[in-house]
């Protein structure tokens, strides 16, 4: 099975912005660990700040894996384009958000890319992504 982590803007800061809502871990700590959890996985991350290069991959990838975990960051609440991208690929996608969106700033209650999303996952901090992996199995 091949999985595909997607993060967007901002969360290259994990463990150091907004620690009282995103934690104090890095991503890179956390995904050394559930690739030693998940042994049987080939899991890969990608990360990017730049909407295109977030659906540039999804593009490239959206056809060979199994399963996509996409936590779009604030797009997820803007971009129809990321949205158009998820419908336009055969992978299945589950979105993310490390925070409860449905707790935080009215804005933030809307994701563009939640109806083209096989499931969603929210406020669980980075366990959410584990719940998402999960969702494949």
């Amino acid at each position: 099975m091949k999985i595909i982590i997607i993060n967007g803007p901002n969360l290259n800061l994990l463990g150091i912005r907004q620690k009282e809502i995103y934690g104090d871990q890095n991503f890179g700590e956390y995904f050394n660990r559930i690739k030693q959890e998940f042994k049987d996985i080939d899991l890969e991350y990608f990360q990017s700040n730049s909407e295109g290069e977030i659906i540039d991959k999804l593009h490239e990838v959206g056809f060979t894996h199994d399963g996509i975990i996409l936590n779009a960051g604030a797009y997820s609440h803007t971009s129809i384009a990321i949205a158009d991208a998820i419908v336009a690929i055969n992978t299945p996608v589950v979105e993310v958000h490390i925070s409860n969106i449905f707790s935080r700033e009215r804005f933030r209650r809307h994701s563009y890319i939640s109806k083209n999303c096989i499931g969603l996952i929210s406020g669980f901090g980075l366990k959410s992504y584990d719940m998402a992996i999960r969702s494949f199995l």
